[in-house]
């Protein structure tokens, strides 16, 4: 039976033996009989007979799928109304089945349901167009009563034709065999319009009846028709009448207001009923809840504003009830996006978009356009109208690829004319020696191929390779130029390195080495790094062999003398005061700076050189000296006031810091040892009023005698400003010199003092020690001072929302700008508790503001220009610069509020600093 399939020899006469049995159809049984006797045997011909035994099961179930889906189709198609829905649903819940829907007998079927489909829309299509037509011919019948009589008597035979097609085309519709399964508002709105139509063509044919008799007939009446009649009326000889006055519409019955908020209460209760429902999840409550909304919806829905209704509209939706509310939610979309599609064109001249801009905006139209029509029934009307508006507007893009494409072009054709004249330049350069400006042009082609212009990434893959290799051709002399030149340098590096390594410095050797380097670089042009790489390890070997030579040339000059050995000792105590943040210990190590820089030799300790401190200074007080610091503290290259020594010595013996490496626990013995020697610390002396001098003005200059008063200072009329006579006090006599009361050896600049005495010349490394060394000790103090002029003004900001006076700080803390007196008013408002009003309190924070110069919140502006009209009428009244101290008691004493602390502490910020 299976032609020796079971006496084969082999494996694969077998398996070819099965095939040409299978080949020949066998019954299913034998096939399973021989299947169970070869599979024991050989299963790889088993397999042959196993997958076509699969295939035929296959078969048998999908023909068992086949036809209870024909069923199912057969009875769709036998239904007298098929409903679209159920008809897309059956191909798609077949497919999900698995039935077979391209053989016979699914694909008649679902050919005939397409064509059925196809028949019902087409249908729908033509309904809507007839109505749109019976609406266009009721227009022409408007348009005719508003012309002559006459054009209406030569077009009235044309409307009785066309409205007598229209009925039977009507009729037509109407006969069709899918005119019971289209919905079932067709049907109504062509009737609708039917005898809208049939009322619109009587009247108008009865009134021109009447026109025509009126026109034969003087005594005859007019027609209805305003435009006739008074066309016939002046044909009688008279003249139109004026126009009646138009008819006033009865004004709607007003609604009583208890109605109509008993209709909002139960409209709104039935809406939260059903919100509530569908948050949850509800799908029977919110089934429910929808329908009893519907029903409340109707009772009360002309007393419900439009806020509320479009609320209801949203939640109806949201739960699912979409037979009337879907519908009218899709043409609100329509309506957004056909507005938004004829407005793409009437965008003013500055804001009308671009081809890519348009063309991104209309993909975006047109897919928001089928997610509606997902969701509701098509609007055909409303889709022609958005279908126009969009070509339209796709001219502007079609505009715009053009461009694109001519552009693309355009810049391919240059970007090839650019390779052909890189290979052109490349053979007419080939022998060039300017390598700076073969490098000049290189770059001015690579400049021109990135500016060329954009094309399409396959053209742009297309023309790399080529620009590539034109290119690489072009800049492989000057690159190989380049890569001598290094190898040229490096060998010059290695020469420099052995030229510093040498004990004794060959300066011509040097400067000839170097010329070279110059020439080589002003050839050869490299990238600036590795140029800038190349010179820098080219310089280091010499640099350091000048730096070994000058400091060799330092060394056997001279020792370093003990004056700089003094300075430089200092300098670092000063460091080492900056390092520890305090105000005290900075001051006192500038003091010792400033007296090793006159020459005074520091007295031995036996703890080594100490970073003390000359006074104790509170926060506040360096607050206050804050404004100053820059102005009384020296220079780096001036002499230091002479006061500093005394300072110095007159350090205070328990604030002596340990020197640098000391044991800290060691500091109260060091304090006890320095005590008993220590002398008693002079007063420091008060400061001198400054005068004005004449002569050398310079730091450290000494007058030892004021400029007398001259004109403007107390003298008389006439007199000089550098206080000798006027005219009137001249010598008479004229042998007298000009200048024979200057003295002895004075000259025209006799009359300076002698200068005064600097101390010894510093080296340059003391000299830039020091100098730094005061630099950042000035910046420290700043920045102390600062701090501690901010923690004065939390300290009052805080005393004042606790309503503690024991917390404000002390006079030095606040600094020299409040007074004794101002600080104990702070303290009486303090103690005494909320006592000012709130005008009075809001008008000394304007106060404040505007003696602090700061910014005033902006719904404060108005009561500021109020305040300060009012203060230009008060001329005698003290500025608010003068009364601050005072405005900002009167705040401590109103009650605290963050807004008014805010305003006070930006106003006090800058006072408490001047």
């Amino acid at each position: 039976m299976t032609g020796g399939a079971f006496t084969a020899p082999t494996s694969g006469e077998r398996a070819q033996r099965i095939r040409e049995w299978l080949a020949g159809n066998p019954a299913p049984e034998q096939m399973q009989e021989v299947f169970k006797e070869l599979s024991g045997r050989d299963k790889g011909a088993a397999r042959l007979l196993r997958e076509k035994l699969d295939e035929l099961k296959r078969a048998r179930g999908q023909e068992a799928i086949a036809a209870e889906w024909a069923q199912k189709a057969e009875a769709l198609i036998a239904q007298p109304k098929l409903n679209i829905a159920d008809a897309l649903a059956w191909q798609r819940d077949a497919a999900k089945a698995g039935a077979p829907l391209s053989r016979e007998p699914l694909a008649s079927f679902k050919a005939r349901l397409a064509e059925r489909v196809k028949g019902i829309e087409d249908l729908q299509h033509r309904a809507q167009v007839h109505r749109e037509a019976a609406v266009l011919l009721a227009q022409r019948f408007e348009v005719l009563s508003t012309k002559g009589w006459r054009d209406a008597q030569a077009a009235e035979e044309a409307l009785r034709a066309d409205v007598a097609h229209w009925q039977q085309q009507a009729a037509e519709i109407a006969a069709d065999a899918n005119w019971n399964s289209l919905d079932a508002k067709f049907a109504p709105q062509l009737e609708t319009s039917k005898s809208q139509l049939l009322v619109v063509s009587e009247a108008f044919h009865q009134a021109l009846a009447q026109t025509v008799a009126a026109a034969a007939d003087a005594q005859a009446p007019l027609p209805p028709v305003p435009v006739w009649a008074d066309e016939l009326r002046v044909a009688r000889g008279g003249t139109p009448e004026a126009a009646a006055p138009a008819v006033q519409k009865p004004a709607a019955p007003k609604v009583d207001p208890e109605k109509r908020a008993a209709a909002q209460a139960a409209v709104q209760a039935a809406l939260a009923k059903l919100e509530q429902e569908t948050a949850e999840g509800h799908g029977k409550g919110s089934a429910g809840a929808a329908t009893a909304l519907r029903a409340v919806l109707k009772e009360h829905g002309r007393l419900v504003d439009s806020a509320l209704e479009a609320r209801v509209h949203a939640a109806l939706i949201a739960a699912g009830e979409l037979e009337g509310w879907q519908r009218w939610s899709a043409d609100k979309v329509r309506e957004e996006l056909v507005a938004k599609a004829e407005g793409l064109l009437k965008r003013p001249e500055g804001q009308a978009l671009g081809g890519r801009k348009m063309q991104e905006t209309l993909r975006s139209l047109r897919e928001q356009w089928k997610q509606a029509d997902q969701g509701g029934v098509p609007n055909h009307a409303m889709w022609k109208r958005f279908d126009e508006a969009c070509n339209e507007a796709h001219k502007v893009v079609e505009a715009w690829l053009e461009k694109v494409r001519a552009d693309a072009a355009e810049h391919r054709a240059q970007r090839l004319a650019l390779i052909e004249e890189v290979k052109a330049w490349a053979e007419a350069q080939a022998g060039s020696t300017d390598l700076k400006a073969y490098n000049r042009a290189l770059h001015q082609f690579a400049d021109r191929w990135r500016d060329a212009g954009h094309v399409g990434e396959k053209v742009f893959a297309e023309l790399l390779p080529q620009w590539t290799s034109a290119f690489g051709a072009a800049r492989a002399p000057f690159e190989a130029a380049q890569k001598a030149s290094i190898e040229r340098r490096q060998a010059m590096i290695a020469e420099a390195a052995e030229l510093g390594a040498v004990p004794t410095l060959r300066i011509d050797a040097v400067k000839a080495l170097q010329q070279r380097w110059q020439a080589e670089a002003q050839t050869v042009p490299l990238d600036r790094r590795q140029e800038q790489k190349l010179w820098d390890a080219f310089r280091a070997p010499i640099d350091e062999a000048f730096n070994r030579k000058s400091a060799e040339r330092e060394k056997a000059a001279a020792a370093m003398s003990e004056h700089d050995r003094h300075v430089l000792e200092a300098s670092k105590a000063l460091d080492a005061a900056n390092a520890t943040g305090d105000a005290q210990k900075i001051r006192g190590a500038m003091a010792r700076l400033d007296a090793a820089l006159r020459g005074e030799v520091p007295k031995p300790s036996a703890d080594g050189p100490s970073v003390g401190a000359t006074e104790v200074v509170a926060p506040g007080q360096a607050a206050a000296e804050f404004s100053e610091s820059a102005q009384q503290e020296p220079a780096p290259g001036d002499a230091p006031p002479p006061a500093a020594p005394a300072e110095a010595a007159g350090a205070t013996p328990d604030l002596v810091a340990p020197a640098d490496g000391a044991d800290p626990s060691a500091r109260s013995d060091a304090a006890e040892a320095e005590a008993a020697p220590a002398p008693v610390a002079p007063p420091k002396p008060a400061p001198k009023p400054v005068i004005a001098v004449r002569g050398d003005d310079r730091p450290g200059n000494k007058k030892m005698e004021a400029v007398p008063a001259g004109r403007g200072a107390g003298g008389r009329f006439g007199d000089r400003r550098d206080g000798r006579g006027g005219p009137s006090s001249r010598p008479n006599d004229r042998g007298a010199s000009r200048g024979g009361d200057r003295g002895p050896g004075a000259g025209r600049f006799g009359d300076r003092p002698p200068r005064e005495e600097r101390g010894p010349r510093l080296s340059d490394v003391a000299f830039r020690a020091q100098r730094e060394a005061l630099e950042r000790a000035e910046q420290a103090l700043r920045k102390l001072a600062a701090q501690a002029h901010g923690e004065a003004l939390t300290q009052v900001l805080g005393a004042w929302e606790q309503r503690d006076a024991s917390k404000l700080p002390s006079i030095q803390e606040l600094g020299r700008a409040v007074t004794p007196a101002v600080r104990g008013k702070w303290s009486q408002a303090l103690a005494a508790g909320p006592s000012a009003k709130a005008e009075e309190a809001a008008e000394a924070l304007l106060r404040l503001e505007m003696a602090a110069e700061v910014p005033t919140p902006a719904e404060q502006l108005d009561a500021r220009r109020a305040l300060q009209l009012k203060l230009l009428t008060r001329r005698g009244d003290p500025a608010p610069a003068q009364t601050w101290g005072q405005d900002a008691g009167t705040v401590l004493a109103a009650p605290h509020d963050a807004t008014s602390a805010r305003r006070l502490q930006s106003a006090l910020k800058a006072l408490l600093r001047k």
